[in-house]
């Protein structure tokens, strides 16, 4: 028989327990504990989510890794072409953990209306484009397909569709310049035939996908020639050794290069999120061990009694600590419940009703993303169970300073 275990039920259990001058301590360290695992897990959940859905953006308009020529350019148009007659193309076996690798072009234009002007890039992807990222992404109409002749369909983002005022199955006309400034522009009539929203505005705001056979007769390209190719990889934490992987496997010609690397300013501030992230957890650790410290030591003076009985009758200074922090965890455990009822119903609620909206100018999200799993909020209970124990132990040894014959006189 685990005798502490055994007293601290009988404790527990009791209606003098509940109603002591110790219970609204109690209560309060409860609560903290509540908090604190509530903070922790939307800090956790909405921090990895708002990474992710960033990140699976940045990858839907580029790939993991983007293959260019060596050039001077820095704009998104693409000027020098590449042939696909390439070993990497179709498919890449030489590295390991490619998904997929697809070619395009994209060339800047403008959007001509009635009454309206856009400058804006037309991105034009051909029968091997992956459009799972769009897929999510598309709010009316269909995904083009570019798998037979060449047509004029074309992708548009929602931003540029309420600034235009153009609307599903309508017109709209785009001109390109010529090399020669003397030629006159060619002049496109395409159809939208679906409008997206990926809720990234600087991306929603400067492309259309259309299809890549009308630039490479824009630009007197021959039918294997494309501006560049995006590569999709398995596993994006692998991306780094999955860049130079690839940069070691294709012509010396050609460069490659990380969405990491091409978008460093995003992907840089987004890696902040992790920082915030364990900043909250420690600071929420601390609060809810400090408050559980408070209700130990009120605890163990309100039982001072109890404990030089204990002692008089034999009990050493361990078991007796063991008595209170078999207390303590009961309390931490309740805490634990009503956080994670709380915090997951929150989660879930968020998930699926997006009830708290955000600024995509800002965040690049329409509404604060929730990523949901249970290694990180098994994790967060154990951790911050053990945690509080572990603080837990140093007040307890004020229970080795007691007296016993002092102890049962107090008052």
């Amino acid at each position: 028989m685990n005798y502490e275990f055994f007293i601290a039920k009988r404790i527990i259990g009791s209606k003098a327990y509940k109603s002591s001058i110790s219970a609204p301590i109690i209560k309060i360290g409860i609560a903290a504990i509540a908090i604190g695992i509530v903070v922790m897990m939307i800090a956790i959940a909405t921090g990895i989510g708002l990474q992710q859905k960033i990140r699976d953006k940045v990858v839907a308009f580029n790939g993991h890794v983007t293959i260019t020529n060596f050039d001077s350019n820095n704009s998104q148009e693409s000027i020098v072409p590449i042939s696909k007659d390439q070993e990497f193309y179709p498919e890449f076996n030489t590295v390991e953990g490619i998904a997929h690798i697809q070619a395009v072009a994209s060339k800047f234009g403008i959007i001509r209306t009635e009454t309206d002007f856009e400058g804006v890039y037309l991105k034009g992807v051909g029968a091997d484009y992956n459009w799972n990222y769009f897929e999510a992404f598309l709010l009316e109409g269909k995904l083009p397909d570019y798998s037979g002749k060449r047509n004029e369909d074309i992708l548009i983002s929602q931003y540029l569709a309420n600034r235009l005022k153009l609307k599903l199955n309508e017109t709209l006309q785009m001109v390109f310049r010529k090399d020669d400034p003397v030629k006159p522009p060619n002049i496109i009539t395409y159809r939208i035939v679906g409008i997206y929203n990926s809720g990234f505005q600087d991306f929603d705001a400067n492309y259309l996908v259309g299809d890549m056979r009308h630039l490479q007769r824009i630009n007197g390209w021959e039918d294997d020639q494309v501006g560049n190719f995006e590569v999709f990889i398995d596993d994006y934490d692998e991306i780094d050794r999955k860049g130079i992987e690839i940069y070691q496997n294709i012509p010396s010609v050609l460069n490659a290069e990380t969405i990491t690397n091409k978008f460093s300013s995003i992907f840089d501030w987004i890696q902040i999120f992790d920082t915030n992230i364990y900043g909250i957890i420690g600071i929420m650790i601390l609060v809810a061990g400090i408050n559980m410290i408070t209700a130990l030591l009120v605890l163990i003076l309100e039982r001072t009694q109890m404990i030089g009985i204990l002692k008089a009758l034999g009990s050493n200074n361990w078991s007796i600590r063991k008595l209170f922090l078999y207390n303590a965890s009961y309390l931490i455990f309740l805490g634990l419940l009503w956080g994670n009822i709380i915090g997951l119903g929150l989660l879930f609620a968020q998930k699926y009703f997006k009830l708290f909206p955000l600024d995509p100018s800002v965040y690049y999200v329409t509404e604060a993303p929730v990523y949901l799993s249970f290694g990180y909020v098994l994790g967060l209970n154990v951790g911050t169970l053990i945690l509080c124990l572990l603080m837990l132990l140093v007040p307890s040894y004020i229970i080795t300073k007691i007296s016993p014959v002092k102890a049962i006189r107090f008052e």
